[in-house]
């Protein structure tokens, strides 16, 4: 997949087109993308993707912006592994938040992403006060020469996909409802690196893991399955969150404990997938309840995977 960082650079062939911030890249996302690729391949033209840094509720309001489910890097991820061939990341800014519709439809669209058609989700508005609508959408195409077509919402047993819907699943530890509303389980993707050597003292070794998400979308204990090591999928246990029984941390780490595992990954970037929530970040008194937990969860993770 060829990425643009913003709209410099005209596109190089007439497009066919989707916009939005794509988070989470979750079911209803992946049935626009579909679509897109159909469109896509009927006018042998790139599928192509609009999306946005950062999300525009971040700009408009940064305090209560909700939490990402995936960073940057992970969504272009997700968007090249559904076939997407060009996206172009648009730097959500004061300038261009003060577009109107109108220069939106023809200097974006038009001019840099010479847009052939148009595929949008059915809330899709856009331009300055979000005065810009499929109607309006409509008659410019009319008049410049693009199609535009609008998706429904994807419904699963009466749930709408949407970011909100799975971060909601997340937060409150429903990881296989979340897992069904993406259409694979949730994951996060981070480089290992050198930490205290904790968990060694407490007699579980585990893979310290930088992660991007300043405010991760789920916390606690869970089983998980990781990637990115030979090819192969490895289960373990997974900590989330603050260590707040251990040297506590201000930004949240991401801690693996892999089974029947001991090679030397320092430096590897990984993929950890969410299958399972075991319980809550919790504070414990000491170590010794400390370790007693934490072999109960490697217990409780084995007996999960039918270890």
């Amino acid at each position: 997949m060829l990425v643009f960082r913003g709209l410099s650079q005209t596109a190089p062939s007439s497009t066919v087109l989707t916009i939005g911030n794509f988070d989470g890249v979750h079911l209803g996302h992946r049935a626009l993308l579909a679509r897109l690729k159909a469109a896509a391949a009927a006018e042998g033209l790139p599928p192509t993707v609009l999306t946005f840094e950062p999300h525009p509720r971040e700009f408009f309001a940064p305090e209560s912006a909700p939490t990402r489910l995936t960073t940057l890097r992970e969504k272009l991820e997700l968007l090249a592994d559904d076939g997407v061939a060009l996206t172009y990341v648009c730097p959500f800014n004061a300038r261009f938040a003060a577009l109107s519709a109108g220069e939106f439809i023809e200097r974006v669209l038009v001019d840099t992403l010479r847009v052939r058609h148009l595929i949008i989700g059915d809330d899709f508005r856009f331009g300055a006060k979000r005065s810009g609508d499929f109607t309006l959408l409509q008659e410019a195409g009319t008049r410049l020469g693009f199609r535009v077509e609008a998706m429904d919402s994807v419904l699963l047993d009466g749930t709408r996909a949407s970011s909100s819907a799975v971060r909601a699943a997340l937060a409150e530890g429903r990881l296989e409802d979340a897992t069904r509303l993406l259409g694979r389980p949730y994951s996060i993707d981070g480089r290992v690196v050198h930490g205290d050597r904790i968990g060694r003292q407490l007699g579980f070794a585990t893979a310290n893991i930088r992660i991007k998400h300043e405010r991760p979308p789920l916390l606690g204990v869970f089983a998980v399955e990781v990637h990115g090591i030979d090819g192969r999928t490895l289960p373990g246990v997974a900590n989330l969150g603050f260590r707040p029984s251990a040297n506590r941390v201000v930004r949240p780490l991401l801690e693996v404990h892999l089974f029947d595992f001991a090679a030397d990954i320092y430096g590897a970037h990984l993929n950890v997938r969410f299958l399972h929530k075991l319980r809550d970040e919790m504070k414990f008194p000491d170590f010794d309840a400390l370790k007693a937990q934490i072999a109960a969860d490697a217990d409780a993770a084995r007996t999960y995977f039918k270890l």
